[in-house]
């Protein structure tokens, strides 16, 4: 008795285990979905840029020369005037003194001597001439021919010396030529021995040094680089996909790679007007107000661009998405437990997730990552994932990748 009893549990048990398993055969496979949700949105575009200032100098040497001396270096502020470099000057020197010492025997010695010339020349003249008269007026016969002939010679010849003293003394007067020459030949030399010391004629920072004590430059060879004080841009290479979501005015957040916790803002005031053919993108200019201290030069800064916001959008992730053209997608979404594939327009779209714009409401349940080989009408279970975990107020569309992948 007690085994047909037995007998008939186990019979039982059996065929409930059976039904059961029957049941959850019916029931189809169990497959992760979404709930879809109101709830904030912001789409982004995020890329990588690099901090540059809008303007730079290279400056360089006019004249050949060794260097004797650097005096700055990559980093340094510099203003205009400031000494940068000096080169070997000796012979600049000696060119500038002869120069000085021509100038200064000019006023001390052949100045005054010319002006003894002529005088002398002058009082020559004067005695001559009285000569010349008095012979000429003397009575006939007193005086040979040959006589009153060389008298006459003497006061034209003193009458040349004279005007030689003349010109001589007034090419060496003060402003007169002479001087001038000597003048302009000091300020030449002076010039460039000048050139010798290379400045700076701007405010800025060293960017880049290319000369060291004891090397040989030559003029229109870079010596330095220097970053012109003045606007701080960053440019960007932005995939030319992205170009619809951007506009002039657009706010950004800047991460420098060297200081991740430090965010600092920025806006385009540039987008370039053709797309670079090799990269297939386009070149973003984004200008930094105020400027951060710890900002260089050519830093590498990751750049967040927000390009639009909801308030309150239905989200769908971008996992649940299939057969994504332009703004039109398919999703698998579960209704009295069967599989339906249903067209859904798409708003703003980000790395995580995207907005639906119509074909879905809160509440539906559409499955994750979806098979293609999966049958319309075939039933599933579904088991929950939690959308909170993308962080839906932080949507990113970078720029060197699709949200979704494209047919």
């Amino acid at each position: 008795m007690r085994a047909a009893r037995y007998k008939i549990l186990l019979l039982i048990g059996l065929i409930l285990v059976v039904g059961y398993a029957v049941w959850r055969w019916w029931q189809g496979p169990v497959l992760a979905s979404y709930e879809l949700q109101n709830m904030p949105l912001v789409q982004n575009v995020v890329a990588t840029g690099r901090v540059t200032t809008v303007s730079r100098a290279q400056v360089g040497s006019e004249v050949s020369g060794v260097v004797l001396e650097r005096r700055v270096q990559e980093g340094d502020q510099v203003q205009p005037g400031d000494v940068l470099v000096l080169l070997k000057s000796d012979e600049l020197v000696a060119q500038v003194r002869q120069a000085e010492l021509a100038l200064a025997e000019l006023a001390s010695s052949r100045r005054p001597q010319a002006a003894a010339e002529l005088a002398s020349a002058k009082a020559q003249l004067e005695q001559a001439s009285r000569e010349a008269n008095r012979r000429r007026n003397a009575e006939a016969g007193i005086l040979s021919a040959e006589e009153i002939e060389q008298a006459l010679e003497a006061e034209r010849v003193a009458r040349n010396n004279f005007e030689t003293a003349r010109l001589k003394a007034a090419a060496l007067a003060r402003g007169q030529v002479e001087e001038a020459t000597l003048a302009e030949q000091l300020a030449v030399a002076q010039a460039q021995l000048a050139k010798t010391r290379i400045h700076s004629t701007v405010t800025g920072t060293v960017l880049t040094r290319d000369v060291e004590p004891g090397d040989l430059v030559q003029p229109g060879q870079t010596l330095f680089t220097i970053a012109l004080e003045g606007t701080t841009e960053i440019r960007v290479p932005l995939d030319e996909r992205n170009l619809s979501r951007l506009k002039l005015g657009q706010q950004a957040s800047i991460i420098a790679d060297a200081y991740p916790e430090q965010t600092f803002p920025a806006q385009i005031n540039f987008i370039a007007p053709s797309i670079d053919p090799q990269r297939g993108t386009v070149e973003l200019r984004l200008q930094v107000d105020p400027v951060p201290d710890f900002l260089r030069q050519d830093m590498t800064v990751s750049v967040n661009v927000e390009t639009g916001r909801r308030e309150q959008a239905l989200v769908i992730p971008n996992d649940a998405l299939t057969s994504v053209k332009g703004n039109q997608a398919t999703v698998l979404v579960v209704r009295d437990g069967k599989v339906q594939r249903q067209q859904v327009s798409l708003g703003l779209r980000g790395l995580d997730r995207a907005e639906v714009t119509s074909g879905l409401k809160a509440g539906d349940q559409v499955l994750a990552n979806p098979e293609a080989t999966l049958e319309e009408g075939k039933r599933v279970r579904v088991k929950n994932q939690n959308m909170l975990t993308k962080n839906p107020a932080e949507q990113e569309n970078r720029s060197n990748e699709l949200p979704v992948k494209l047919d």
